[in-house]
């Protein structure tokens, strides 16, 4: 990080750098407020990202919100279905009727914990796991094709700033129904 002349501090991203933080006295910085055509260029990304992950489930034999819950499931392994709305930021009633259509078409399994048998535990069956894999697998390609095609320095630089992106979205909503969750 350097100090440029009007005292902005100038961090350095690959091809890229980002001067928005005003330096203050006594080691307090103060972030200014980002530019809207920087907004709208997430904004743009996002809904690219959205429009993958939806097309990412086409053709297949489940919608996108029985995938989050299949995907909630690979990810945490055996879970009960409070664990499976927390993880989703839906209510209970919800995982139910997924899990319902999910366990009839024989992609996750239903049990109890056999210390409380009034809790409700979900687990994939070898048909969620092979869903999540070939959704996964179908979203690696869309995004190599398009990744591929960028410079090398410029994708690296991106890859740092959205890793950068999700450890700050983590942070500031740790316990907010907003926290990134599985799509």
């Amino acid at each position: 990080m350097a100090l440029t002349p009007q005292g902005r501090a100038e961090i350095s991203i690959g091809l890229a750098s980002c001067n928005t933080c005003l330096m203050r006295s006594a080691g307090h910085v103060e972030v200014a407020k980002t530019p809207v055509d920087e907004l709208v260029a997430f904004e743009v990304a996002t809904r690219d990202l959205v429009g993958l992950a939806l097309r990412s489930v086409d053709r297949l034999e489940v919608s996108l919100p029985q995938f989050r819950l299949l995907l909630v499931l690979h990810e945490l392994g055996r879970s009960t279905s409070t664990q499976c709305a927390q993880a989703l930021a839906v209510v209970g009633s919800s995982v139910t009727r997924l899990a319902d259509r999910l366990h009839a078409s024989g992609h996750l399994l239903r049990g109890t914990d056999p210390a409380n048998r009034s809790v409700v535990t979900l687990e994939l069956t070898e048909a969620g796991r092979k869903v999540v894999k070939q959704v996964t697998a179908r979203r690696r390609r869309e995004l190599s094709r398009v990744l591929d095609r960028l410079d090398p320095v410029e994708r690296a630089a991106c890859a740092a700033v959205l890793r950068s992106l999700h450890e700050h979205l983590g942070e500031h909503h740790a316990d907010d129904v907003y926290s990134p969750m599985p799509l």
